[in-house]
């Protein structure tokens, strides 16, 4: 399922420590405020709050993107040059470490995320500005467009990500525009065909590589469906028709990692990162744990004096 974040966060930064403390016994996400003040650029908790507050880290099953809608009136993203050229244009292991202070792992595999067996640890879409600064060259030789010009809708949330890959897209030739919209405006134009690129988050709603699949189906084209980049394959449906039918699960992952492979040549999203659970707790509370599908279990928490 499509996510949706909610963080319950006070506004001043000298606020949180007495939050942590008094306010809330845990938190299961972390507001962008505090996260250079909590963290450090490898994801650790810094030395002055590891004797007030306990931090726990996991995968969690959600794949952080830009989704491309192929049929977009912006006609330079219905060349496979220049989604490659997107794919290939920034570095995704400095936005991690720089912009979310590790938490998190570079997608570089796939849309389907670490966590599951059908992970596809295929060789992707790595840091090669060089080859990407080719596709576009290529691009503008067989077009005749000089400028070529995309643009990018995200909500206030991942504006400084999406400027990260704005200023990276420059550098091989690529004219980069951001719209920032609010999260309802967002989810709505997207389903309605009016955004060519729109950063976008996917969440299991249970634990198997089908629910990440079937968002590229051609029956599920929107508005009628999640299919919002409108990627039709007779090769992929056939595929995905096959697998769920398919009780032996090292056959079905296999399936799963062709039609993950199938998407990323076709380059109709780009994949930013695989997410992380992280959950800060005081102290006394015990027992909280995590899971990959960041869901809320109390029936072992206990807390302390």
């Amino acid at each position: 399922m499509e996510a949706i974040s909610i963080t319950f966060l006070p506004d001043k930064q000298s606020e949180f420590l007495q939050f942590i403390q008094g306010n809330i016994d845990f938190m299961s996400s972390i507001d962008a405020s505090y996260k250079d003040d909590l963290l450090t650029s490898e994801g650790q908790l810094k030395e002055h709050y590891k004797n007030q507050i306990d931090m726990v880290l996991g995968p969690y099953l959600n794949t952080e993107y830009l989704g491309i809608y192929i049929d977009a009136a912006e006609k330079e993203v219905n060349s496979i040059k220049i989604r490659k050229a997107i794919n290939y244009g920034f570095d995704r292991v400095k936005m991690i470490k720089y912009l979310r202070n590790g938490i998190g792992t570079p997608a570089i595999n796939g849309f389907i995320p670490k966590g599951l067996p059908s992970f596809n640890n295929m060789e992707g879409y790595t840091y090669q500005p060089g080859k990407a600064k080719e596709l576009v060259q290529s691009y503008i030789k067989e077009t005749g467009n000089i400028n070529p010009t995309i643009t990018i809708s995200t909500n206030s949330q991942y504006l400084d990500m999406c400027e990260y890959i704005q200023r990276e897209l420059e550098r091989i030739g690529l004219h980069v525009n951001i719209d920032v919209l609010p999260p309802s405006t967002l989810r709505q134009t997207k389903v309605i065909g009016k955004l060519s690129i729109y950063r976008g988050s996917w969440v299991a709603d249970y634990p198997d590589a089908e629910n990440y699949l079937f968002i590229f189906h051609s029956k599920y084209f929107s508005p009628n469906g999640p299919n919002y980049t409108h990627y039709s394959s007779k090769e992929f449906d056939a595929l995905y028709e096959k697998a769920i039918q398919t009780t032996n699960n090292p056959k079905r992952y296999l399936m799963y990692q062709k039609m993950d492979s199938l998407i990323m040549a076709s380059a109709v999203v780009v994949p930013l990162y695989y997410d992380e659970v992280v959950r800060f707790s005081q102290k006394n509370v015990k027992g909280l744990g995590i899971n990959p599908t960041n869901l809320l279990n109390l029936k072992r928490v206990r807390k302390g004096r």
